[in-house]
């Protein structure tokens, strides 16, 4: 049986598409805060309903859960900031009449010689290197009113979702034809299940890692072994560094001290974490959600080349829900034969 395109192709569903076209033109450059605000408002919903359940205030009850939120995140950036600051005023403190080219000059004595990295090229590498990010931060700067624009845009998605969250949901909703309603319910389960597993896989993993390297390297003497431990798992929602770069930085550092013991007992340390990330990560995620881990390995690595820092979370997010909506849409061919 042929299909008649004339039903379907009218002109109410033309310029739908058109407006749809030119609306997600408008909403591009701040559609990743949109993303990233749906994602921020399903966390955030059930504490607001909790804070509700006390205050009978929707309005209150939802800034509230804002704060409460944001509140952790801003005191580790400020612990973060204070530990850095009170590191470097001792280091100034205690090297007034420290000299940066005599330490880069000591530091190239232990490269192996190489004619295109010579103690002079060396330098002027590290020079460069420090003039370009210097250079990249000022003209970041330069982009301040992005940045607000984004974050207003951010605060206001959260704010709204959450309140307006429910009729979004079943304005969504009315479109489906009755014919479709599981293959819609289903795909709403799957895209709660790949959230989960983001949060609970990647985040949870990232704070369990970081309180293993807190406790571990405290126990083994290293000052500011909580600093580290944060690091740690801050790094850890990074595929491609983890907490290797800590490890090995502290194996180093040790080994120029020549303290050998603790260069070995970090290093199987440090390969412990690696282990209990391997163990943790595919048991949280797959109890949520059935994705092979490559799919969400795959959108951590290009999510932040599209989209940012913010990519960390949307890339995974945006190829989880892909890979959920074509499994059940072949599912649903399978029930209809």
């Amino acid at each position: 049986m042929g299909i008649d395109l004339k039903e379907y192709i009218t002109l109410p569903i033309l310029l739908i598409l058109f407006l749809l076209v030119i609306s997600l033109i408008f909403i591009f450059p701040v559609l990743n805060m949109i993303i990233l605000g749906i994602i921020l408002a399903y966390g955030i919903r059930p504490v607001a309903k909790r804070i509700q359940s006390k205050l009978k205030f929707e309005s209150i009850s939802i800034l509230l859960a804002m704060i409460v939120v944001i509140i952790p995140l801003i005191l580790l950036i400020a612990y973060i900031v204070f530990v850095i600051s009170g590191f470097l005023s001792t280091f100034y403190v205690s090297n007034q009449n420290f000299d940066v080219n005599t330490a880069l000059s000591q530091i190239s004595y232990y490269i192996p010689d190489n004619p295109f990295l010579n103690e002079n090229n060396f330098v002027q590498t590290i020079e460069s290197a420090g003039k370009y990010v210097l250079n990249y931060l000022v003209s970041k700067l330069g982009s301040l009113a992005n940045i607000t624009l984004d974050l207003f845009v951010l605060i206001c998605s959260v704010y709204y979702f959450v309140k307006d969250g429910d009729n979004c949901y079943e304005f969504i909703k009315s479109f489906v034809p009755d014919e479709h309603m599981g293959f819609f319910n289903r795909t709403v389960k799957s895209i709660e299940d790949v959230l989960k597993s983001i949060f609970y896989g990647h985040f949870l993993t990232s704070v369990i890692i970081g309180i293993f390297g807190a406790v571990g390297y405290s126990l083994l003497g290293y000052p500011y072994g909580i600093f580290l431990g944060v690091i740690t798992g801050i790094l850890q929602l990074i595929p491609i560094f983890g907490p290797w770069p800590i490890y090995w930085a502290l194996a180093i550092m040790d080994a120029f001290n020549e303290n050998y013991p603790r260069v070995i007992v970090v290093l199987l340390f440090g390969f412990f974490l690696s282990l209990v990330d391997m163990y943790i990560r595919p048991a949280i995620s797959s109890h949520h959600a059935d994705i092979h881990p490559l799919i969400l390995l795959v959108g951590f690595l290009a999510g932040p080349l599209v989209y940012g820092i913010v990519g960390f979370i949307i890339g995974p997010l945006i190829l989880g829900i892909t890979y959920v909506i074509l499994d059940n849409f072949r599912k649903e061919l399978k029930e209809s034969k």
